[in-house]
């Protein structure tokens, strides 16, 4: 072999043809995995339409759709406005403030045990006691945690994001008023459902109807979106007392004084508009703040001066002299002799303060004599005087449709029941409400008129039913002039720039179906005495003291005065100036020195007394 053959390149060999048969193969794999692929989806496809079209397919769709809306579709209640409670000028009474409350669902809090104590001290709540509550609630899905949050704290709340926890808005109620119009307007509960008063006797007039709508969520429980509005929410509708809030305040400022200065355990005023039978103003002693509910419970709740029925005591003399002139058999002029000062009916003695002797009618009411009103019932038929009381309204209930609205009871009697006769005619052994003697000297200081007493406003005054001739009615109104002068009971219940015409009364309390040395003391007038525009009642329950010194003419009387003087004034009515001086200092240093004339118009009845408090019952 030759060197040049030895070092010659080697001829290189030809490329191979590419071998097709690896390519094959991935085709066919490829192949294969797309067709197990679209076999499964359409097996997925089945399932769906089976869910969705198919008729009773294990009813899977509904299922799948209920679960899915669970968590994210809710229907909210939108809470319905209630009422606004106004005076008869608009003052509101009562109004709903939207306010925030708090709740949880108890089965997604469960699951965040190391966020309760968190939670728990932002409600300022004890935790133990929550846990407590979320133990009882564990099968719930509903748990109130705080109502009626200020939207502050509840967002303050709510900024810890503990789970399960929600918000939703509520009303509460408000009364600007306060303790001083609690007993009419009443108050709600925590649910805005009446309770007391107003609040009660018309809560489903105040009430509106809560509406509902559909709202997106996510899975914490916040509104993501609002979807549409299911169904609108219809406010409640407003409500116009009769009141007038200025005469409110200052009845309930008077009333509070009088209270007050004789350490008397309760105490009720009224002052009726003669002109339409609307009640001007109503306050109770001892009252509530219906702001606070916790406070408000047992005798601060009653709206005694409507509930309460008692024994009124000598403030029924003018209807008995009333009685005696409309039958007939007596004049004004008539005289009654009262002598020797006392007066026997069986073996029970009628008494007066003093021998009196021989008066006449109006003599008789303003020292408020007894004697003479028993005498005067005897002369007539025996259910004159009842007769006659019912005509002004006893034993009828008022009709203000009143929740616990008293009615009172004078009973009909029998000849030979002379005893009883005796007490009704100065005013024991029957019962009455405040707000019906209020009612029934309306009758007088409008010339015999009843009307309709309201405790809403009223547009257009009623035209009223005739129960007496006006002439009788003006009598017995010239009479209760005398009251008010310094030969009265009632002297200090007189009023600087309008005239008065009104009555003292003073009963012994009967507890346990026994009369007791309890009393109430009270005075009811009309003013101005000539041409009334109201009628007030000063109800003072257990004044301290003795003597004149816790009788309605001292402890009652000069809250009357005061009252009629200013509401007069606040109603526009011009003064008819009876006891007008040109220095009122001098006028209110008189007043205080006046001593009413004594009397025994608060004289224990002479028969055991029904229990008060079963009465108070019926």
């Amino acid at each position: 072999m030759s060197r040049s053959s030895a070092f010659e390149p080697r001829r290189a060999r030809p490329l191979a043809k590419p071998d097709h048969k690896p390519l094959k193969v991935a085709r066919w794999r490829f192949y294969s995995v797309g067709l197990v692929l679209a076999i499964l989806v359409a097996v997925l496809i089945v399932h769906v339409a089976s869910l969705q079209v198919l008729p009773n397919a294990d009813k899977g769709y509904e299922f799948l759709q209920d679960q899915g809306e669970s968590r994210t579709l809710r229907t909210e209640i939108i809470p319905a406005y209630r009422g606004v409670i106004t005076d008869r000028n608009g003052s509101p009474l009562a109004v709903s403030t939207p306010v925030s409350t708090l709740w949880a669902n108890p089965k997604v809090l469960s699951q965040a045990p190391h966020r309760i104590a968190d939670l728990a001290q932002a409600l300022k709540a004890n935790k133990a006691e929550l846990e407590s509550r979320l133990a009882r609630y564990a099968n719930k899905e509903f748990m109130y945690l705080q109502r009626q949050m200020s939207p502050e704290a509840a967002q303050a709340v709510l900024s810890l994001d503990v789970p399960g926890v929600y918000e939703q808005i509520e009303y509460h109620r408000y009364y600007p008023a306060a303790d001083v119009a609690a007993h009419l307007v009443g108050m709600t509960d925590v649910d805005d459902r009446g309770q007391e008063g107003m609040e009660l006797a018309y809560d489903a007039w105040l009430t509106g109807e809560n509406g509902a709508k559909e709202v997106l969520k996510d899975l914490r429980g916040r509104t993501v979106k609002e979807l549409r509005l299911v169904k609108a929410a219809r406010p409640g509708q407003n409500l116009t007392l009769s009141i007038d809030l200025r005469l409110q305040y200052l009845a309930h400022r008077e009333l509070k004084k009088a209270v007050e200065a004789s350490s008397a355990v309760a105490g009720s005023i009224v002052i009726l508009d003669v002109l339409t039978g609307e009640v001007l103003a109503i306050s109770n002693l001892p009252s509530f703040n219906p702001n606070d509910r916790s406070r408000a419970r047992g005798d601060g709740l009653r709206n005694r001066a409507i509930t309460d029925l008692y024994e009124p005591g000598s403030t029924v003399k003018p209807w008995v002299v009333l009685a005696a002139l409309d039958s007939g058999k007596f004049k004004p002029e008539d005289i009654i002799d009262t002598n020797p000062g006392y007066f026997m009916v069986g073996s029970k003695p009628i008494k007066d303060h003093r021998n009196y002797g021989a008066m006449d009618l109006a003599m008789a009411i303003a020292k408020s004599s007894n004697i003479a009103m028993t005498k005067i019932s005897f002369a007539l038929d025996t259910n004159t005087v009842r007769d006659m009381f019912a005509r002004l309204g006893a034993s009828q209930p008022v009709g203000t449709g009143f929740p616990g609205e008293g009615t009172g009871n004078v009973p009909v009697l029998k000849p030979l029941q002379r005893i009883e006769r005796a007490n009704i005619s100065y005013g024991y052994a029957m019962t009455m409400t405040p707000l019906q003697v209020v009612q029934a000297y309306g009758v007088i200081a409008s010339g015999g008129v009843k009307r309709p007493v309201s405790l809403l406003r009223v547009d257009n005054a009623p035209q009223g039913e005739r129960v007496i001739d006006k002439k009788y009615t003006d009598q017995v109104t010239q009479m209760l002039k005398r009251v008010v002068t310094a030969e009265g009971t009632g002297s200090r219940a007189k009023a600087i720039s309008y005239s008065v015409a009104g009555k003292t009364g003073t009963a012994y309390k009967a507890i346990n179906g026994r009369y007791s040395d309890k009393q109430i003391a009270s005075f009811i007038g009309m003013a101005p005495a000539d041409n009334p525009r109201i009628v007030a009642m000063v109800i003072v329950d257990e004044p301290q003291g003795s003597g004149i010194y816790t009788n309605g003419g001292w402890v009652a009387a000069p809250a009357f005065s005061k009252v009629a003087e200013d509401a007069l004034r606040m109603l526009q009515v011009p003064p008819d100036n009876i006891y007008q001086h040109d220095n009122k200092e001098i006028v209110d240093k008189a007043a205080s020195k006046t001593v009413p004339a004594k009397t025994v118009e608060s004289e224990k009845p002479a028969v055991k007394a029904a229990p008060m408090n079963e009465r108070s019952a019926t």
